[in-house]
């Protein structure tokens, strides 16, 4: 089994959760009503939002059936 590296934590903005995840924008944001994708946060109480890398990181690894 491939050994796990813990990442540091970071805000992701939507361009890299795009990536990382494999999804666009529809349905990121479909999911996250459903409950079923981790929700944005407002960054520094603004209009802007992130999501939080570990949480994105545990979401991939749980649809390739990995443990988180």
């Amino acid at each position: 089994m491939a050994a796990k590296t813990q990442q540091s934590r970071r805000i992701m903005r939507l361009p890299t959760v795009k990536e990382k995840s494999g999804l666009g924008r529809t349905m990121i944001y479909d999911l996250m009503k459903e409950g079923r994708f981790p929700k944005c946060r407002r960054i520094a109480g603004s209009h802007i939002v992130g999501w939080d890398s570990w949480e994105i990181e545990a979401w991939v690894a749980e649809q390739l059936g990995e443990d988180a």
